[in-house]
């Protein structure tokens, strides 16, 4: 199941430089693509405010 970033994201892009698979894209708030992501969770334990979760 894919993580999902939150309405707390910082749009800092700390999360997008440590993804493997290349599955977060830049924004306001930064989206991962759940067809991409891997359920890693690199990407949550490096974010600096909190803002990424695992998805349902």
């Amino acid at each position: 199941m894919a993580y999902v970033i939150t309405d707390s994201c910082l749009a800092c892009g700390t999360c997008q430089s440590v993804c493997p698979t290349g599955a977060i894209s830049e924004g306001d708030i930064y989206k991962i693509d759940p067809d991409v992501c891997i359920d890693c969770g690199t990407c949550a334990d490096a974010c600096p405010a909190g803002a990424i979760e695992p998805g349902e």
